[in-house]
């Protein structure tokens, strides 16, 4: 007696295949089922409402606004020169070593604590001083530069 050809890791093998195929035929057919053809075409239209925002229905015409073609910006606006006034800034030295040259003011302001080097000073100062001051971006931040007492 001779043994079958097909042995029983074939077979399910072939079972997979053809659970796959009917899985893939029930999706398909699903999906048919499901299309959404012979929609009108206000079935398919979007609007943008007053903020911009995707919508089903057109807005309301009463919150339209008018904008101007001049008012448009398009790219990077052009950078405009701070004014010097505004550069300056007052605060009150909360730290000064007179040995090493440097110490730290806080800006009355914003609280920030700036960093002062003895370089950076037009007039000697002490802790608890107070002085105006200009910012400048140093390797390691924010530091002060002419840093001078306030009369």
């Amino acid at each position: 007696m001779s043994k079958s050809q097909e042995t029983w890791n074939k077979k399910e093998r072939e079972k997979k295949k053809q659970k796959s195929r009917q899985d893939k035929q029930e999706r398909k057919q699903e999906r048919k089922d499901n299309a959404k053809e012979g929609k009108t075409l206000d079935d398919m239209l979007a609007y943008i409402d007053e903020n911009g925002n995707l919508s089903s229905t057109p807005p309301d015409p009463g919150k339209m606004r008018k904008i101007k073609l001049e008012d448009i910006q398009i790219g990077v606006p052009k950078h405009v020169a701070p004014d010097p006034a505004d550069l300056i800034r007052r605060g009150k030295v909360t730290f000064f070593n007179e040995s090493k040259g440097y110490g730290f003011i806080k800006d009355q302001v914003t609280q920030e604590s700036i960093f002062v080097h003895a370089n950076g000073l037009i007039n000697q100062i002490k802790e608890n001083s107070k002085v105006t001051f200009e910012i400048e971006m140093g390797p390691k931040g924010p530091s002060a530069v002419n840093v001078r007492l306030e009369s």
